[in-house]
């Protein structure tokens, strides 16, 4: 059984436009062909690759490392990682999961070379069409409580929650069991939901 409220952090998780959020879609069938064109030298077809998962990747590295400029620099290295060892993709996971595992293992890289994660920027961002401040808001303090977790938690959120990644696939790209993924999961939906209804803490701050 899911934690209470999961719905709701899932659906918050899933309704931004920026960088951090999308929506998740199967494309196992396309990708695998796509692969395979790009084995054997076809640089379109890896092109098309990358644009198909970069918002997923973007999240991913969003939640990691809380700084535009580094997302995009570990993101290049990490395509051009993926790009020279697709000959090792053997297929038994998801393409988008191998290369959510490249993506956050580059983020790890970055992280241990600079020892710190940089914090997230504070700068305004304004109302998307369609979007009322009220939505703009609960946005920003959902950031504000990924930047609050530590890395390895916000990336178990992002993978599972908005890119709806199974606890085993997301332990994958992890290098963590499925019950790891459960726990940070818990620790975070916690942490996500005091902020979405401070209510719902008691006066010891647990969330009921």
């Amino acid at each position: 059984m899911k934690d209470p409220g999961v719905r709701d952090v899932q659906g918050v998780m899933q309704m931004t436009d920026d960088p951090l959020v999308g929506r998740p879609r199967r494309r196992d069938a396309r990708d695998e062909r796509l692969v395979e064109a790009a084995r054997r030298g076809d640089h379109a077809a890896f092109s098309t690759l990358l644009r198909r998962h970069d918002d997923q990747m973007r999240a991913l590295a969003w939640s990691v490392l809380r700084d535009r400029t580094a997302m995009d620099d570990v993101l290049q290295d990490a395509y051009l990682k993926a790009y020279r060892n697709l000959d090792r993709f053997r297929g038994d996971a998801r393409f988008s999961t191998w290369l959510h595992r490249i993506v956050y293992r580059s983020c790890l890289d970055h992280i241990r070379r600079r020892r710190e994660v940089v914090g997230l920027a504070d700068d305004a961002e304004p109302t998307a069409p369609g979007r009322t401040q009220g939505d703009v808001d609960e946005r920003l303090a959902i950031e504000q409580a990924l930047a609050g977790l530590d890395p390895e938690t916000a990336a178990a959120l992002v993978l599972v929650d908005r890119d709806g990644h199974s606890y085993e696939e997301a332990g994958h790209v992890l290098g963590i069991p499925a019950g790891t993924v459960a726990s940070r999961l818990h620790r975070g939906r916690r942490a996500l939901r005091a902020v979405l209804d401070p209510t719902r803490s008691d006066r010891h701050g647990e969330i009921r």
